[in-house]
């Protein structure tokens, strides 16, 4: 059964008897310290209900030692009810956006969400490069477990005291000043082991992979404009992609590598889908699975590099929308 490990070669940083995960660890000198903060968020959203809105609620911020950290989760899900919805950020690899925030819009069985959290805890809760959560509606409740590994809890008021209540079972205190990794210098670190000879552990993109088809995540940016992190549009950019393709007759799907120019993520997916086309075995009129595992934006110097690497000429301005190339990954 797919899951992950740690690299045991990897050394915790501890400090005061404080734990930080292997993933995320401070590089100055600092003095942790494990406690929460709790303030009132009143309701928002916006008046055409475009955007639904989320119910007065308290906040909580909240800093506890790895060694410590799955526990506390396991227990502040139990608040939750049966069925919730994932969320999950990954440090991406696009060139204009840092963090690839993932959400689903389909309920999702909390027994089944925390047993891919059982599975693959090393992922979860040790490494630098994830953060996840989940939320539901009815009643209104919110967790996030960011790639520090703190953890932000959302509730409405009447849940105030039981949340309260768990965080006290594990000698935690309202505070003005707790602090993690983020309170000083740090830096971030994938922590899993990959061997050949161990197919089932699995690396990031795997895990990601597997996690997009289970929890039926999808990128929460906006697919049909190009702006960077700070929502200045950026036009057309060079786009890499790679598509899951596979025949209801197959034993094992297949990848394929697109380079192309588009001026949206929805733009920049339906090209490298109909690129596909192309690689269609022969008789066939189209895939019955092609799905888009990841498309990401490369800056103009990064666009250069990959063209030399293939032999292929210089292209100064990306522009027009074009396919450059749809091959298979080897």
């Amino acid at each position: 059964m797919p899951r992950s490990s740690v690299d045991p070669t990897i050394e915790r940083v501890t400090v005061d008897g404080f734990s930080f995960p292997l993933g995320v660890y401070p590089v100055e000198a600092m003095k942790p310290k494990a406690g929460y903060t709790m303030e009132f968020e009143p309701a928002d959203g916006d008046n055409a209900g475009d955007v639904e809105e989320w119910p007065d609620r308290y906040v909580f911020d909240i800093v506890i030692s790895s060694d410590r950290l799955e526990a506390l989760c396991r227990s502040l899900m139990s608040l939750f009810p049966g069925r919730i919805y994932p969320i999950l950020d990954v440090l991406g690899h696009d060139a204009y956006r840092e963090v690839d925030p993932y959400i689903s819009h389909d309920l999702y069985g909390l027994d089944r969400y925390t047993d891919f959290l059982r599975r693959f805890r090393a992922y979860f809760f040790e490494d630098g490069l994830c953060g996840f959560g989940l939320m539901t509606d009815e009643p209104f409740l919110y967790m996030f477990v960011d790639e520090h590994k703190i953890v932000t809890f959302r509730c409405q008021p009447e849940m105030k005291e039981k949340v309260e209540r768990v965080l006290h079972a594990f000698d935690l205190e309202q505070m003005d000043d707790p602090a993690g990794a983020d309170s000083a210098s740090h830096e971030h670190r994938g922590v899993l082991m990959i061997q050949d000879n161990r197919p089932d552990l699995l690396n990031h993109d795997e895990i990601l992979e597997m996690l997009r088809d289970e929890w039926r995540l999808v990128l929460n940016v906006d697919p049909d404009a190009n702006l960077d992190e700070n929502g200045q549009p950026l036009g057309v950019t060079p786009w890499r992609c790679l598509v899951r393709l596979a025949m209801d007759e197959d034993e094992k799907c297949r990848y394929a590598d697109i380079l192309l120019t588009a001026g949206s993520l929805r733009e920049a997916e339906d090209m490298a889908v109909d690129a596909c086309a192309k690689l269609l075995p022969r008789g066939a009129d189209e895939w019955d699975e092609a799905s888009v595992i990841h498309a990401d934006r490369l800056v103009p110097e990064d666009f250069q590099r990959v063209l030399g690497e293939r032999g292929r000429k210089s292209q100064e301005n990306p522009e027009p929308e074009r396919i450059i190339w749809c091959e298979w990954l080897e």
